[in-house]
């Protein structure tokens, strides 16, 4: 046992040496100085912080007071795109029979088969 209380206690002088030197080799102005400015940063990202909690909080505010109006004009619009598709399903089987019983009816440039040019935004681009 006193083998290793005497190793303990020089692992313990060994360190006290071995802080001496650093403290030899460190200058305590330069440490103040880097002290001083770790707490001039901190004190920038606590303010960056606020001030980001404060954006957030206004965002989650904002997107509250939208989210219903959104959510309602979204379904306006699904419906007006099943209504006027519709529309045009209907306009297209008209016009199918328009031909059908009026073959002289539309211009020869129209007689091609016409495709729907509108664009499906349902399909992500």
């Amino acid at each position: 046992m006193e083998k290793t209380e005497k190793e303990k206690e020089s692992i313990r002088a060994a360190s006290e040496e071995v802080s001496r030197q650093f403290k030899t080799l460190i200058d305590a102005n330069d440490l103040d100085s880097l002290k001083h400015l770790q707490l001039l940063i901190l004190g920038r990202l606590q303010d960056s912080n606020a001030v980001l909690s404060h954006f957030n909080e206004y965002s989650e505010h904002c997107f509250a007071e939208i989210s219903s109006d959104f959510a309602k004009n979204t379904r306006i619009l699904k419906s007006m795109k099943s209504d006027l598709d519709y529309v045009f399903q209907k306009l297209r089987s008209m016009k199918a029979k328009i031909k059908a019983t009026y073959p002289d009816a539309f211009p020869d440039e129209s007689k091609g088969e016409v495709f729907d040019k509108r664009p499906d935004l349902e399909i992500p681009q």
